[in-house]
């Protein structure tokens, strides 16, 4: 249905009068009638009864008439859902409780006139996609191996380097130390379920087991952070990697211990990423936010494998 058509109806209908409706519509009156005459074609009935004074509604043209501006307001809200300037930034986090999620909800807590609609994408692959796409404007991910580099047309710059901690039960061998060193890790079970292989993050962490000699161990069902959270307070021998920035509560009786690694410090690379085209307003204002209050890059002593991006 042609919707000019449809407006120039509901407009001669309030106006009753089709040389009004012209001058609303900035267009002719022979124009209002021939739109007039092509819709009454399409639906088969007469709208308006000409009168001396002006047009009148028909039976058909009353029934007809709510439904009309019922249509325009679809219309109007499926523009407003895709118009850059008037639908919320949709940005992409790995999850609720992770170091991005953090710098959004600064974010938020700046600019809360900004509309936030927050998803959360599995792999980079996906994001990317959704980026390109335009199902979303940015993510925050590791940027991608060699092997899987970004397409040309997406751009990234590194927001966060974040430090691994070592997570431990109160009776696992280093669960008193104020610091542990990597060399110190090697023939400790680090136990991450999560690791899901073909991942960026599984990337990183095979890098880091291939450089440092460490055991990580990605067996088992991954039942979430609360289940890996019951095993490490309960299993002396397993330890786990949590990043300094993640939010995690427990309760207060499991004794964790969160301990700082050094010489080196593993350091996980956070970046945002964009289509190079995107419009949205308010993808610039976080890019500004991003730049003047993100920590960046690590300072000297941190580790990160050779294919992170310095961008």
């Amino acid at each position: 249905m042609d919707l000019d058509a449809v407006r120039t109806f509901v407009a001669a209908a309030d106006a009753g009068q089709f040389q009004e409706a012209a001058a609303e519509l900035a267009i002719t009156q022979q124009a209002v009638s021939k739109r007039i005459a092509v819709l009454e074609r399409d639906l088969g009935v007469r709208l308006f009864t000409r009168t001396p004074r002006g047009a009148r509604l028909t039976i058909d043209g009353q029934a007809f008439l709510p439904h009309a501006r019922e249509l325009l307001r679809v219309a109007e809200r499926a523009l407003a859902s895709v118009h850059a300037a008037r639908r919320p930034l949709r940005v992409d986090v790995i999850a609720s409780r992770g170091a991005a999620a953090g710098l959004l909800r600064d974010f938020h807590r700046v600019h809360p006139e900004i509309d936030l609609d927050v998803v959360m994408l599995f792999d980079i692959e996906t994001a990317v996609a959704a980026i390109r796409s335009g199902t979303i404007d940015a993510s925050f991910r590791a940027v991608a191996a060699p092997d899987r580099p970004l397409p040309p047309d997406v751009d990234s710059v590194r927001v966060l380097d974040e430090p691994l901690q070592l997570l431990t039960g109160p009776a696992h061998a280093l669960a008193g130390a104020r610091a542990v060193t990597v060399d110190q890790l090697v023939g400790h079970r680090i136990w991450m379920p999560g690791i899901v292989p073909g991942t960026e993050w599984a990337d990183y962490y095979d890098h880091l087991v291939a450089e440092f000699g460490l055991t990580i161990e990605a067996t088992g069902p991954n039942f979430g952070s609360d289940a890996l959270l019951d095993t490490i307070a309960d299993t002396p021998a397993l330890a786990t990697f949590m990043g300094a920035h993640t939010r995690h509560v427990w309760p207060a009786g499991y004794g964790l211990r969160l301990i700082p690694v050094t010489d080196p410090t593993p350091v996980y690379p956070h970046s945002l990423l964009w289509h190079h085209d995107n419009p949205h307003p308010a993808l610039a204002t976080l890019r500004t936010h991003l730049a003047a209050t993100a920590p960046g890059h690590s300072a000297p002593g941190t580790w990160v494998p050779d294919w992170v991006l310095e961008s």
